[in-house]
């Protein structure tokens, strides 16, 4: 509890706007796809100027879905989704922190006005994301959960990502992005109040995030997007050091027959266009990009993610499940983050 008091003082009463951060955390909007540009000039200015997040959570197919957004703070995303789930979609926001909320709620009318709906298609629910199960959210009930750099200002990460697995729909998806370690954070640093509100010493250990998503039952975590974090406070920084931080940007489903590894049946997909924005190609994630009419090998878990998913009509699928020809060619284990020199892109 001492934890997320001291974050909700953080993020109600010393943050004032996302210029104070003291990192390179949130993305540059002028490097969000172009579709979106439009939408986000439509957010209240009050409520932009709140946005702490550190990754674009917009995955293609939104028209009519349900979704969750954990975390949701002032609104920025939640409204943004709201416009591209359409009228007959609906978007509920979870936060903590009272001034965060009372700014969410007091634009609701301003954007429902701005996106031409009869009436507003979010609600914001004040709560704890260690403890949703508290607020009355049926089971089963979301297409899509988001989340946007909250996981690692949770004191309970393990609990966030076993409630986001109940909440979800069969086929549906965890999309978030968030800050992640090369390494485990020393307990010191966890303390420090500050380097915890900055997003810092509670990210967790690339490797760990990937052993819990799995004990939470999401047994193939894909990484979508990620980038290095660069500290803009040299005391801050000299305290962190040598440790190295990402931001990422990861789609967890929830598919029972998954695996935790890919494996190799003999399966082959062909993208056959269609998705809005995503005509020419379609990124599964980081390392699976399908151009249309070409068709790619791929593992079982890709398949799964495309043919049990909200995707399915855009795909046509070759192959079945008689034969099994091992380990999937290129499924590693090695940090998935890009390292110095290496191309650097955001959201």
């Amino acid at each position: 509890m001492k934890k997320q008091q001291e974050v909700q003082d953080y993020y109600g009463k010393q943050l004032q706007g996302s210029a104070d951060l003291k990192t390179n955390a949130c993305c540059d909007p002028a490097l969000m796809p172009e579709y979106i540009k439009p939408i986000l000039a439509k957010i209240h200015a009050e409520v932009d100027s709140r946005y702490y997040g550190c990754g674009l959570v917009i995955p293609p197919l939104l028209e009519g879905l349900k979704i969750l957004d954990l975390g949701s703070g002032a609104g920025r995303d939640a409204y943004l989704l709201s416009a591209l789930v359409g009228e007959s979609g609906q978007v509920i926001g979870v936060d903590m922190t009272p001034e965060q909320l009372a700014i969410a709620n007091e634009y609701k009318q301003f954007h429902a006005e701005q996106f031409n709906y009869a009436k507003p298609n979010v609600q914001f629910i004040q709560g704890y994301l260690e403890t949703l199960d508290e607020l009355n959210l049926a089971e089963g009930s979301f297409d899509i959960i988001v989340s946007n750099c909250v996981l690692n200002l949770s004191s309970d990460k393990l609990a966030v990502l076993k409630s986001a697995y109940k909440l979800l729909k069969p086929g549906g998806e965890f999309y978030f992005s968030d800050v992640y370690a090369d390494r485990r954070i020393p307990q010191i640093l966890q303390n420090d109040p500050v380097l915890y509100g900055e997003c810092l010493s509670g990210a967790l250990y690339w490797n760990d995030f990937i052993n819990l998503s799995k004990q939470a039952g999401f047994l193939d975590p894909r990484l979508v997007t990620d980038r290095p974090l660069t500290i803009e406070n040299s005391k801050l920084e000299s305290k962190v050091k040598p440790i190295k931080f990402y931001s990422a940007t990861y789609r967890l489903f929830k598919i029972e027959e998954l695996e935790s590894d890919c494996e190799d049946y003999g399966h082959a997909v062909r993208y056959l266009g269609g998705i809005p924005e995503h005509e020419a190609f379609f990124d599964l994630d980081g390392h699976h990009r399908f151009e249309k009419g070409k068709v790619e090998a791929v593992c079982g878990n890709s398949l799964r993610m495309l043919s049990n998913t909200r995707f399915q009509p855009y795909f046509e699928f070759y192959g079945d499940w008689q034969q099994h020809f091992g380990l999937f060619k290129g499924c590693g284990k090695d940090i998935p983050f890009i390292q110095e020199n290496d191309d650097l892109s955001c959201c």
